[in-house]
């Protein structure tokens, strides 16, 4: 297959380290076993008179007002963290209390680093378009100081033909409000099943609860368990999972005023406290027509990987949902945009070699699964994975994959499979469809061209592609040029 099927365009999403964000420091706890100084800073505060600290806030918001937004609020929430170390903190007038918690901020860039393995789907918003025209909203992989991985957000516009405009990103970036979440019983005693637990131990920790409950409710169960049972070494065990799934299940909420590329999903939960990496993101149509966007993305707790689930259906409010099963247990798990034959179905890699096909009748639990696809080419001979989401075509599901040639160089290719049976490959690319250009080849990651999801605009297919672990570029395929290319 001649790589001139995919013709790249002029676009470049580089890293920008101008958008930052605010997160807690606290001075002394920067490396492990070290010890917190945060007493110590807050003596030196106090020691300060009234017209050093107003003259010394002052400066700080004037400073950093225009990098973020209502940074005095995030000052306050930083000052209540430690103001447990203060006797008397409410006597502290406002601007000292602002202070304090100036002291114990820090800005992160979160794209420092690199910018890259994109993934796009069609926007919930479509209005004001031209004839011809698709709004896009695309998922980056954003890497800033200490490799630590968040997913951020693009825009932009499709059409008419093969025209591509990307939006200019806001300057500002936010994290986003945790908001309580409502547990599901059924899930959560799949999840604790998955991590080893009997069921004997988590009926009688969780037995009581409703079959959909709430933080609050969790912890008086917990409170409620006699001394006598809580020593019980697989009690403990079991109490410990039931904390961690409650951690990697929480909700998001961004201000209606921010804007869609403002946002950024950070870790947050134990599972995730090392990255969130690779989103691959799926615009997906329930059986009664609504639509709910879903990501599967991979949690790195800096021991494990997991692949986890991204809900939402406006891109404000976000659901963060722990996913359950042995094909959860590695990377790249690729859903389906609509379930096949009754259920839900996702293209994984669980053994980091070959292509499975899994099904799962909740969205949440993946078991098994059948291998359908094996490195057949010497561009692909050390491994195969899913670049992303299947897309819908009359003639079948185009599948984009990556294959890891000599050197351990990446390339992009595609197989497609049967509309029913999706097991079922009825073509394959010999040949990648991209490979690293000369320009192409230096990076942070080198000799890598890498996707989390492409889309069909019209009668071609849009790449967004990442380089090198570093940044991200685009091309496009006309779709009649690569089914006739494809091998039967």
């Amino acid at each position: 297959m001649s790589t001139d099927l995919a013709v790249r365009t002029a676009h470049r999403l580089n890293p920008n380290p101008r958008r930052v964000i605010t997160k807690l420091f606290v001075p002394g706890e920067e490396m492990p076993r070290s010890r917190s100084r945060a007493s110590t800073v807050i003596s030196r505060i106090l020691a300060l008179d009234e017209a050093e600290v107003t003259a010394l806030a002052d400066a700080v918001i004037g400073d950093f007002r225009g990098r973020h937004r209502d940074l005095t609020r995030t000052f306050s929430e930083h000052f209540a963290v430690v103001a447990h170390e203060i006797a008397g903190p409410r006597r502290l007038s406002a601007e000292r209390r602002m202070l304090i918690g100036a002291y114990f901020t820090h800005e992160y860039a979160p794209e420092a680093a690199a910018l890259f393995n994109p993934s796009m789907a069609a926007h919930p918003d479509q209005s004001g378009l031209a004839e011809g025209q698709l709004r896009f909203v695309m998922t980056v992989r954003c890497v800033g100081e200490g490799h630590l991985s968040s997913i951020g957000f693009r825009t932009g516009v499709l059409g008419p033909g093969p025209a591509l405009v990307v939006d200019e990103p806001a300057p500002l970036l936010t994290t986003g409000v945790g908001r309580p979440a409502t547990y599901e019983l059924r899930l959560f005693l799949s999840k604790l099943a998955d991590l080893g637990d009997d069921a004997e131990t988590t009926h009688l920790l969780l037995g009581a609860l409703p079959e959909a409950f709430t933080a609050s409710q969790l912890g008086d169960a917990l409170t409620g368990i006699h001394e006598h049972t809580l020593n019980r070494e697989r009690v403990q065990r079991t109490i410990e999972h039931i904390h961690q799934v409650a951690a990697a299940t929480y909700d998001l909420e961004f201000p209606p005023e921010t804007g869609l590329t403002e946002r950024l999903l950070w870790p947050t939960a134990p599972v995730e406290s090392h990255g969130m990496e690779d989103a691959r993101l799926v615009r997906f149509e329930e059986d009664d027509a609504s639509v709910t966007y879903y990501a599967t993305y991979t949690a790195y707790s800096g021991r494990a990987i997991r692949s986890e689930l991204i809900e939402t259906t406006d891109f404000r409010s976000f659901r963060m949902r722990p996913l359950n099963g042995t094909a959860t247990r590695n990377k790249g798990m690729g859903l389906f945009p609509r379930k096949i034959n009754g259920r839900y179905a996702t293209i994984g890699r669980q053994d980091n070699e070959n292509l499975y096909l899994i099904y799962s009748d909740d969205l949440y639990t993946w078991d098994g699964g059948q291998s359908f696809l094996q490195p057949a080419y010497p561009w692909e001979f050390v491994q195969i994975g899913n670049c992303g989401s299947p897309i819908e075509l009359d003639e079948g599901w185009l599948l984009l994959t990556h294959g890891v040639g000599p050197v351990r160089k990446y390339s992009i290719g595609a197989v497609l499979l049967d509309k029913k049976d999706p097991a079922k490959v009825l073509a394959r690319a010999r040949e990648p469809l991209v490979r690293p250009e000369l320009t192409e080849r230096a990076g942070y990651v080198p000799n890598v061209v890498y996707t989390c999801g492409a889309m069909r605009h019209g009668d071609r297919i849009v790449l967004p592609y990442a380089i090198s672990d570093t940044f991200s570029n685009f091309a496009t395929i006309k779709i009649a040029a690569l089914l006739e290319a494809l091998t039967a």
